[in-house]
């Protein structure tokens, strides 16, 4: 079996302050490379043998991979690509959640975070951010885990958000209701057709 890793970026700037991030890129806090390096931790007592990985653009996810990497004593091939970026957030961006919800209502900002197909003012859906994520993960994320490669993506709550949708086929209804945790590593065992045969979220 191959092993597909998805890994959430630490905890950022703006996690820490409660904002919409989206595309703009801010650092990770202490905490966020704390968590950085505990997933390195956690992936490299797994004995784990990584091929190559996988990355946004943002300096976020970046510095998580680089961090996590070094944690876990080794070096990789290292693909960036914007398809992996987080879903952007259009007009929220930069502002505080909770005050959005008092401006805009809770119900609203709750269909802006969490749902399936419902833009933010000028920004992406889910819906959006997968038709991006879904086709990058075919082509080449997919391609090198057919020929026997384990990967390790590091990217964004909402993009792998849709990648999780797309390889556990969770239905629109519930694709709100998961989470993606900063700097948890997920780990699939995938066949040589692609198909999930098991998953495990390592403990923090």
């Amino acid at each position: 079996m191959v092993v597909l890793c998805l890994l959430r970026h630490g905890e950022s700037l703006w996690n820490e302050e409660n904002r919409f991030t989206g595309w703009v890129d801010v650092p990770l806090t202490d905490k966020g490379r704390s968590e950085a390096v505990r997933a390195g931790q956690l992936l490299k007592g797994e004995q784990l043998k990584f091929e190559v990985a996988y990355t946004s653009v943002l300096g976020r996810a970046i510095e998580t991979l680089e961090l996590c990497l070094k944690s876990m004593g080794t070096s990789l091939p290292v693909i960036k690509d914007s398809h992996l970026n987080e879903r952007h957030y259009g007009d929220l961006q930069g502002l505080n959640k909770a005050e959005t919800a008092k401006r805009y209502g809770d119900e609203q900002v709750k269909l802006w975070r969490r749902s399936y197909d419902v833009r933010p003012p000028n920004g992406e859906s889910l819906k959006d951010t997968q038709a991006r994520t879904v086709p990058f993960f075919e082509n080449c994320i997919m391609t090198d885990i057919k020929m026997g490669k384990n990967v390790l993506v590091v990217a964004h709550g909402n993009s792998l958000r849709s990648i999780v949708m797309y390889l556990e086929h969770v239905s629109e209804e519930e694709i709100p209701l998961v989470e993606i945790p900063t700097g948890v590593p997920i780990l699939y065992e995938i066949d040589s057709d692609g198909r999930v045969i098991s998953k495990k979220q390592l403990p923090t």
